[in-house]
């Protein structure tokens, strides 16, 4: 059985209330292994569960006894699995890249594992229907962004986010097409599959879920759990890897691993648990629900990963600080005191926001963020000036941009409708007379206004032109 980590404590800390934990039968045994010495409350899953981190351990026995003191013992090497079957990961992603950089931290060789061949196979942990088959190309480029991204991230957090009196573990990414690339299914059936029980891997969850469904499951899919197992017995055999970390609905196939290389090897492995986060609506944060938040910056913007997490409700702010940031947990509390002294001016909201997007896409994407956020919400016109086309376009992604010669003389009148942005005649020069329009946050209703640099014209030969509420363009001067 799978011990939670949670129920190390009879009771835990939850948005600064207190919630009695159930199923509580196996907490004295594993609440006594974590309490008994002072070096083992400061060791990694105890400041992990604390953080909130992880949420089960597999085998049982391993939280209490074997887990930490191999830990302990000297630098381990931890893995985690990333199938490419989207050209970026998202925030749903996150939560396992930031629990391998705490493993990292605390000097422990990490393994990202991008399923280049398992993406051709489909996960059906957690999804009710199939996987769309995609084709090996596909696969291919979204192997290597996936590649790019991870690589990113590993490398803002250690420029921007480790403490530097520890000493890092070493990164390595690896894509698992490498070691099926030349199998063929007989030999891998004759190796590999002979291992395996089908009582057992019926009765996992994700199996029987799915059996139960009007869809069913196809062969392909019953097969996956025999791939993720074969790769931490890969890793394990090639990289010394004992730990692999997953969501928690990788359960069954965590105790797959297990049990192949412990019969294949007789060695203890160890699988951890981290848990799904949700939204407010208690959805998913993954592609499947269709509320996905990317990594790339190319489908999700600085500014919208910023802006995501400083909309979210007070009710989550503590929990994602203690989630996804390397704050300590001293300065989570100094934070959250501050924003009770100040609600209006949201500063754990604001710290959230910034960390993560540090994290993800760098110094360079939060001072991109910022800039973005004061000239749209505060309008800024300095923030505005120095937007870069990139930004501006990112910011207004659905926005037509138009690049224009600036001719002697261009008014606001001939401005709008070059770019398109009012009707021709007397209904356009109503519109901007009337007050629709406005350029670089400033209403203009004098049509025959000649464009003034400095107001109409920025210095980086950028004009925002928005009519009405929601119809905003982007201009390109050329010739400024």
């Amino acid at each position: 059985m799978a011990a939670s980590i949670a129920r190390l404590f009879s009771r835990v800390s939850w948005h600064g209330h207190y919630i009695i934990l159930k199923n509580t039968l196996p907490c004295i045994t594993l609440r006594y292994m974590f309490h008994r010495s002072a070096t083992t409350q400061s060791g990694l899953l105890f400041s992990l569960n604390k953080r909130g981190i992880l949420k089960d351990a597999f085998p049982e026995n391993a939280a209490q006894e074997q887990l930490p003191q191999l830990l302990q013992s000297g630098c381990q090497t931890v893995y985690c699995g990333f199938d490419p079957t989207a050209d970026s990961l998202h925030v749903g992603n996150l939560l396992a890249i930031v629990g391998l950089l705490h493993f990292r931290s605390a000097g422990h060789n990490v393994i990202a594992l991008i399923g280049g061949a398992t993406a051709q196979i489909g996960d059906p942990s957690g999804k009710t229907s199939e996987r769309e088959h995609l084709p090996s190309d596909v696969v291919e480029d979204n192997t290597r962004a996936i590649r790019e991204s991870l690589q990113r991230i590993f490398t803002n957090h250690e420029l921007n986010l480790h403490n530097d009196s520890k000493k890092l573990g070493t990164v390595t990414i690896l894509n698992n097409l490498a070691w099926y690339k030349d199998w063929n299914v007989v030999a891998f059936l004759s190796e590999v599959g002979r291992r395996f029980r089908m009582g057992t891997l019926l009765s996992r969850h994700s199996v029987q879920s799915r059996l139960k469904s009007a869809e069913g499951m196809s062969l392909t899919e019953f097969s996956y759990q025999l791939f993720q197992a074969y790769d931490f017995y890969h890793l394990n055999q090639n990289h010394s890897c004992k730990i692999q970390l997953g969501g928690t609905d990788q359960l069954g196939n965590l105790m797959s691993g297990h049990e192949f290389i412990h019969k294949v090897t007789g060695q203890d492995v160890y699988g951890l648990t981290i848990p799904l986060v949700t939204s407010s609506a208690g959805d998913k944060l993954g592609k499947t629900a269709g509320n996905a938040v990317w990594l790339n910056r190319d489908k999700t913007s600085p500014f919208d990963l910023y802006q995501f997490f400083l909309r979210q409700p007070d009710s989550s702010v503590e929990w994602y600080l203690k989630l996804f940031t390397f704050l300590t947990l001293a300065e989570v509390e100094r934070v959250m005191e501050q924003q009770r002294q100040e609600p209006g001016k949201r500063p754990a909201h604001k710290r959230l926001a910034a960390e993560i997007t540090k994290l993800v896409h760098g110094k360079e994407g939060l001072e991109s963020a910022k800039r973005c956020t004061n000239a749209l919400y505060h309008s800024n016109l300095q923030a505005l000036e120095q937007m870069s086309d990139a930004e501006l376009q990112e910011l207004f992604r659905e926005a037509p941009f138009h690049e224009l010669l600036l001719e002697p003389g261009t008014t606001v009148l001939d401005a709008c409708h070059r770019a398109e942005a009012i009707p021709q005649g007397a209904k356009g020069y109503r519109m901007v007379s009337e007050g629709a329009v406005w350029i670089n946050h400033s209403k203009t209703d004098s049509p025959e206004q000649v464009l003034i640099p400095g107001q109409h014209l920025l210095a980086n030969g950028l004009s925002l032109l928005k009519v009405g509420k929601k119809n905003v363009h982007i201009i390109k001067w050329l010739n400024l």
